[in-house]
């Protein structure tokens, strides 16, 4: 069997500081690196010299990491990364920043990765990259004479070509893709996208079996969305700590119906459009008053970017404004809350919503739907209101799905799930769970990792 070499921008592999897994996406590929005896490379998140990368065994799992100059991560995570490629694929031309020291430092530290890890490779490996921040290291790792299948996973959305014209040098970064041999999107939105670009910037053409080609270079280019730990999470759902929280928030509430969004704080995530819509549902229905109760959970992001401090401050002042006008003595309509939960209390605060505003206004995928989904009673689940822009979408199509810039459309969805029938909720959510648990993370990892092992290698 191959080695399986990851490479992502943080490395999310057990350790002995950290002895679980984080998240769904670390539980699927530290499984797969265990089965594969593969090591999981990335930068330590720690600003110092670049020195000779550290490597760590733990509970059958290698990682390694590295560290990166103060410099480096000023250009490169905080700059390139976050504030170049993040807005603009999140279709937020008039955040993005295009400075020429960030694009240098983006290949800059992408070269480092691929000098320190390419010794390490060895000939017979599956390599798969992860995401925006490790676009160019395929085909830097191919300078290397590195002949690998090569893999790359993009989580977020890829944007349409009109957009994405606006990056300079917009051409490179896609050639570079084509140094690998299969590249994944999460959904078929993205990977049109994708073929729109190649076709009309690249002369590209589009072939049978996700075959795309450009030149003399053809490779396999996928929809492969990525899923929870569905096991994991509704075993969490059912554990003590998510009982014991699902027992809190229904004594906390009082009797009224509780309404929940949990994201990451981002200006992609339709926070503040969330809130205008729930404002815009307690000013057109006076007999809902008292009786809802929204908690928002938005654990701070990228501190250190203009434009995540200024979103901060919006809802910091758009949660006083609707506690403000609508609160009673006894009842607050909004509790904002401003950091992170572990997965097993999550677990509870979803099963005792009976609405989830899931309502990014782009995502890649969104993953808090599938796990409001798998943590519900399968007696008497709550309702998913979905934006239509999430990756998610396209999966969990028996969610009520609305465009989250209207705050008349999130206002109306609000009112229908609230009143929605219990064999309707049962019915609607039955199909999102199956799909949930049909195809989970571990279903995601093997669906790409069997597309990349497929791959015919070139002799050398």
């Amino acid at each position: 069997m191959s080695r399986l070499i990851v490479i992502s921008n943080r490395v999310s592999a057990p350790t002995a500081q950290q002895p679980s897994a984080q998240g769904g996406l670390a539980v699927a590929l530290t499984a797969a690196l265990r089965e594969a005896d593969g090591i999981w490379f990335g930068w330590s998140g720690e600003t110092g010299e670049t020195g000779e990368l550290r490597f760590e065994t733990y509970d059958g799992v290698t990682s390694a990491t590295i560290d990166l100059p103060e410099q480096d991560v000023e250009e490169y995570y905080d700059g390139y990364a976050n504030r170049t490629l993040w807005p603009l694929f999140h279709y937020r031309l008039g955040l993005t920043e295009f400075e020429r020291d960030f694009q240098g430092g983006y290949e800059r530290v992408n070269r480092l990765f691929s000098e320190v890890i390419s010794p390490h490779i060895e000939p017979e490996d599956l390599v798969w990259v992860h995401d925006y921040h490790m676009v160019p290291l395929g085909w830097m790792l191919r300078q290397k004479g590195i002949r690998n299948r090569l893999g790359f996973f993009l989580h977020i959305p890829w944007p349409p070509t009109r957009l994405l014209i606006a990056l300079p040098e917009h051409r490179r970064l896609v050639e570079a893709l084509f140094a690998y041999d299969v590249v994944g999107f999460q959904t078929r939105e993205w990977l049109e996208t994708f073929h729109d670009y190649v076709e009309r910037e690249m002369a590209g053409t589009i072939g049978p079996n996700d075959e795309v080609t450009v030149g003399g270079r053809t490779i396999k280019a996928i929809a492969c969305p990525i899923g929870i730990d569905a096991r994991e999470f509704i075993a969490a759902a059912n554990g003590e700590k998510a009982v014991a929280t699902l027992n809190r928030m229904i004594e906390s509430v009082h009797g009224r119906n509780l309404i929940v969004g949990v994201d990451r704080l981002d200006y992609s995530k339709g926070i503040e459009e969330r809130f205008n819509g729930y404002q815009r549902f307690l000013e057109t229905r006076p007999d809902q008053l008292t009786n809802v109760s929204l908690l928002q959970i938005a654990p701070p992001s990228r501190a250190t970017v203009q434009s995540y401090q200024e979103i901060r401050g919006t809802l910091d002042a758009l949660s006083g404004r609707i506690n403000g006008a609508f609160a009673e003595i006894d009842w607050v309509p909004l509790r904002y809350v401003n950091r992170g939960l572990p997965r097993d209390v999550l677990a509870g605060v979803y099963r005792a919503a009976r609405v989830a505003l899931v309502t990014p206004l782009r995502d890649g995928m969104n993953l808090v739907a599938k796990e409001f989904v798998a943590a519900q009673d399968p007696d008497d689940p709550g309702v998913l209101v979905l934006s239509r822009f999430a990756g998610a979408a396209e999966q969990l199509a028996e969610a009520l799905l609305i465009n989250p810039y209207s705050p008349d459309e999130m206002a109306d969805a609000i009112e229908q799930a609230l009143a929605m029938p219990r064999d309707e909720r049962i019915a609607r959510w039955r199909k999102m769970y199956d799909d949930v648990c049909c195809e989970d993370v571990i279903w995601w990892r093997r669906r790409f990792t069997d597309a990349l092992a497929a791959v015919e290698v070139a002799p050398a």
